[in-house]
């Protein structure tokens, strides 16, 4: 169905921790209202909203999935997002193309880490917000808790519209707070009963009624003045008050039910339609003009120029590119032509597409505040601002890339999977803002980041489904280096005679360190003519193609100079060939003499935790050989500035998410190198000994056998 007009439009995000039923929530929606025939489940796989095959496997959302339903005459387009940390960017994302949200809280009286994330995400984007407590027909439950949760954990001013009847088990139906009426459901079908209240209820939801009363009156001097004088407030008002509450975040409206049983759902959707503002409530988007820099303000106006954000991108290897985006002013149209402004290009829509669940249904227009998708566009990327050639945005701030803080070496299994493997990752790259590749120049590895292991893991099950591509993930290898710390001279002399022309080379070099990061240099000193001129550079490249294979671990030899000050040659016998040879034995001999040590890279790491986790971040950085540099203060917590080894963290997000309760965060970026300490210097020896040992006996064992 078209949008007849914006103030008939709600466009919102259902969020929450994982595991608190968004996406049961979201499907009995879509049930209540009609748009759905029956009431899908995750746990069997027959969720509308969860259908990626990762999702039915896992039980968990991954990626935020659109649908849309008519409740009230009013079109709801809602997002079903991921509430597990490492699949919170998507979410975090998402948030920027909504006007407001449903927080789920879990009555477990559990509020985790990903609730507050996304809670003070909602307070950066000033997105207004209802609450639902779900899940109150599970042992263990208290909504009372969740109310005290979402308080004091979360700081929301929050006031109940309903409340639970029964508990657990017995759950069975919610009061209106605002009708005083009891609505009882005997079935998942969403109708209910409309009873009067039981004494004991009538108690509980007159106290309810009055806490509503009096934080609505609170926002008003007007109403304020009223509640005071006549002790009361007509229903009408209050819902006109708190709906302008509601925008302006003043208070947190909080409805209850369960998804799987489908109570209390018509409730949440009259409050969406209700208190949560339609697109053109919401201030303008501030823009930016491409060309001159200019801040533009751009309405949710359908009459306004064309302007939107593509925030998604899915990749399908059948259908190809679909990009799913935000009108943020104006209208789109089946067949028109557009304008990305982030590349400054042309490009022209085909079909419009509203989306439902993993289906597409055609449309011919959308106006601002809508969410729809189009497919093969040829250069736009997630991100991107679509708009009016004639009057061109940037929609800013861009999207963040969140910074990886886990990463494994990616190893395709067949020589098929390695042509296919980069290609096929670069496009899930492109669906998933969170995940990052490069490779590594030392060990040639691809390495690929994300936020956590789950993440790495669900991105490897990807590639086999949708690309066909089977790869192993292995620690990444620790790119070591190694230098000198004194000075060395030797002879490298390479004579051969085998009957015929023989090989002849021979000269004299001198090492000696140079400054950290200055890498390699060759100094030519010769003179007489002991070594002729054109074998001067067949002296480089010999000491040149030495220098990859180090001396004491085989990792590259880096910040060496080295001088050629003597040698002779023979008129016939010397060649290029030789003199690269006698190069690389001298080179080896003087780093005998030069005190070769091994050099191991350092990260910048920056640690957010709690206070009271403060002592023991710290410790656990102490213990990983590192330097606490600093420490700043921020909101209730303290980021912890260090330098540590890369070899020891290369698994420190586990760590530290079991230190902090999952409250901690942290970035990282490679700072520089330093000498290993003698005792790690040992270890890596001893293991490429060990590693070179077990890959000899592999490939030399048939020999053997045969001598």
């Amino acid at each position: 169905m078209a949008v007849e007009e914006i103030g008939r439009l709600r466009t919102i995000a259902i969020v929450g921790q994982g595991g608190t039923g968004k996406t049961q929530a979201a499907d009995a929606m879509l049930f209540t209202a009609g748009a759905a025939p029956r009431l899908g489940k995750p746990d069997d796989g027959s969720a509308a909203m969860d259908f990626e095959p990762e999702e039915t496997k896992h039980h968990i959302s991954i990626s935020s999935a659109f649908n849309h339903l008519n409740w009230k005459k009013t079109e709801v387009i809602f997002a079903d997002t991921p509430g597990y940390t490492a699949f919170l960017p998507e979410t975090l994302t998402t948030l920027r193309a909504v006007d407001g949200v449903i927080m789920l809280i879990s009555p477990g009286a559990d509020t985790k880490v990903e609730s507050e994330k996304i809670w003070a995400a909602t307070e950066d984007l000033k997105l207004p917000r209802i609450a639902f407590v779900s899940r109150l027909d599970r042992e263990r439950t208290s909504f009372d808790a969740a109310m005290k949760d979402l308080e004091k954990v979360l700081g929301a001013r929050a006031v109940a519209l309903t409340i639970p009847i029964g508990e657990e088990l017995g759950f069975k139906g919610v009061v209106d707070v605002l009708a005083m009426k009891a609505l009882t459901y005997a079935d998942t079908s969403g109708k209910f009963k409309e009873e009067e209240l039981s004494a004991d209820l009538k108690t509980q939801a007159e106290a309810a009624r009055t806490a509503l009363f009096e934080a609505v009156a609170e926002t008003d001097d007007a109403l304020l003045e009223k509640y005071l004088d006549k002790g009361t407030l007509d229903d009408a008002e209050v819902r006109v008050a708190l709906h302008a509450a509601v925008v302006e975040r003043k208070i947190t409206p909080v409805f209850c039910g369960s998804g799987a049983k489908n109570i209390g759902l018509a409730p949440l959707l009259d409050a969406v339609t209700t208190y949560l503002p339609a697109p053109n409530e919401r201030p303008p988007v501030e823009c930016q003009n491409p060309t001159t820099g200019e801040p533009v303000s751009r309405p949710a106006d359908p009459a306004a120029p064309f302007a939107a954000l593509v925030f998604k991108t899915i990749i399908d290897p059948f259908a190809g590119k679909l990009s799913i985006f935000r009108i943020i002013s104006g209208h789109a149209q089946t067949d028109a032509p557009v304008f990305n402004s982030t590349r400054e290009t042309k490009e022209r829509f085909g079909q419009l597409l509203r989306l439902e669940g993993k289906k597409q249904s055609p449309i011919a227009s959308a106006i601002a505040g809508e969410i729809v998708a189009v497919a093969k566009l040829k250069d736009t990327t997630t991100g991107d601002t679509l708009s009016d050639e004639k009057a061109p945005v940037l929609v800013m701030p861009p999207l963040t890339r969140p910074a990886g803080v886990i990463s494994f070496a990616i190893h395709p299994k067949t020589k098929s999977d390695e042509e296919k493997s980069s290609a096929a990752l670069q496009k899930l790259i492109e669906e998933d803002l969170a995940l990052e590749m490069h490779r590594d120049p030392q060990t040639h590895d691809i390495i690929l980041s994300g936020t956590g292991q789950m993440h790495i893991e669900i991105t490897v099950e990807k590639l086999r489904r949708k690309f066909n591509v089977d790869v192993e993930l292995q620690a990444p290898k620790v790119p070591y280096k190694e230098t000198i710390k004194g000075r060395g001279e030797a002879q490298g002399k390479y004579k051969r005679q085998s009957g015929g022309r023989g090989q002849y080379g021979d000269c004299w070099l001198k090492i000696e360190p140079m400054p950290r990061g200055k890498g390699f240099e060759f100094v030519d000193n010769i003179v007489g003519g002991v070594i002729p001129r054109n074998f001067i550079p067949s002296v480089e490249k010999g000491v040149r193609n030495t220098l990859p294979e180090g001396f004491l671990a085989g990792y590259p030899m880096v910040d060496v100079k080295v001088t050629v000050f003597d040698g002779s040659y023979h008129d016939v016998d010397s060649s290029d060939m030789a003199f690269q040879i006698a190069a690389s034995m001298g080179f080896k001999a003087c780093l005998e003499k030069a005190r070769p040590i091994i050099l191991e890279p350092i990260v910048a790491i920056e640690v957010a935790c709690p206070d009271e986790c403060m002592g023991d971040v710290i410790g656990d950085l102490n213990a990983r050989r590192g330097k606490v540099l600093g420490m700043d203060s921020k909101g209730h917590g303290q980021v912890i500035k260090a330098q540590v080894p890369m070899s020891e963290v290369l698994k420190y997000a586990p760590d530290l998410r079991s230190i902090t309760s999952g409250r901690g965060s942290f970035e990282q970026h490679f700072s520089h190198y330093e000498e290993a300490p003698a005792p790690v210097t040992e270890k890596i020896i001893k293991e490429t000994h060990a590693a070179r040992e077990a890959a000899g006996a592999k490939s030399g064992g048939h020999a053997h056998a045969h001598a």
